[in-house]
């Protein structure tokens, strides 16, 4: 079902709001050499639910950090409420997923250009059976 203008804007409201709360919260905590970008964000139809894609650089962190977005979301939560006062009556609940999809067209490329083989290296494929 594709979303309507309401729930696109709030996307669009929340995903650039939380690119700035949590670049903060990195600064804040000493996360040095961390790169931490919202690359999407939907709303559910009754706007109570916000998945928000977040990409890490370096990749090998992803996991960590998600993880810790998830513990803080209630501050987070708080500080996004803020933000949107006037424009948001009801802040949804959010919860921080991993996109890779940046990291899956990298390993792409790479079997195009003959940098690894998919077939012949058994833990690429492991790999995606994985997802």
């Amino acid at each position: 079902m594709e979303e309507s203008n309401r729930q696109k804007k709030i996307s669009g409201v929340l995903q650039k709001d939380l690119a700035l709360v949590l670049q903060e919260l990195l600064r804040n905590s000493g996360q040095a050499g961390i790169i931490v970008s919202v690359s999407k964000v939907t709303v559910t139809v009754d706007l109570s639910l916000a998945k928000v894609y977040t990409s890490v650089f370096p990749a090998d962190k992803a996991t960590r950090i998600v993880k810790e977005l998830n513990e803080l979301k209630p501050k987070i939560k708080h500080q996004i409420a803020l933000l949107t006062k006037h424009q948001l009556r009801k802040m949804p609940d959010l919860t921080f997923y991993n996109d890779d999809s940046l990291e899956y067209i990298d390993q792409i490329e790479k079997a195009v250009k003959g940098d690894e083989n998919p077939i012949k290296d058994p833990n690429l494929l492991e790999k995606r059976k994985k997802r």
